[in-house]
């Protein structure tokens, strides 16, 4: 059950704001500071009630999900608050945005092969010993 203090979340642009800062940290698993910084750095853009408290929809929820892969991925910061500004300005932005996620997907293939070209010479070490190992075991 919710908090009454959290019930005054409104209807804005269609979107109902349904998540306290607290519920929205524990559904992304991100801390409240970060949340703040998110938003300090225009990360995200929030609303806030009639009581000024911060309220997060599930737009939100989807965005942050966004903004969390892209990290994860290795954009920086001031990529992901580049993306952020074009996502704000709107669907004018639709080839930038495109452009900068496919300049992305480019560069996380490139470290694709090359932790791929990792992998097969670790591979190799591996069948070394592996083989060192079953020619010297007693049997």
């Amino acid at each position: 059950m919710r908090n009454k203090s959290y019930e005054t979340c409104q209807e804005i642009r269609g979107d109902f704001f349904e998540y306290s800062i607290g519920e929205f940290s524990k559904l992304t698993n991100l801390g409240i500071h970060t949340l703040r910084y998110y938003e300090h750095e225009n990360l995200i853009t929030l609303n806030r009630n009639s009581s000024n408290r911060r309220c997060y929809s599930d737009k939100d929820l989807a965005w942050i999900e966004f903004i969390k892969r892209l990290k994860d991925t290795g954009m920086p910061i001031k990529e992901i608050q580049h993306y952020a500004r074009l996502r704000a300005e709107g669907d004018l932005t639709f080839n930038e945005r495109m452009e900068m996620l496919t300049v992305h997907r480019e560069s996380l293939n490139e470290q694709i092969k090359v932790l791929q070209e990792h992998m097969a010479k670790l591979d190799g070490k591996i069948d070394f010993y592996r083989h060192k190992i079953e020619r010297t075991s007693p049997k």
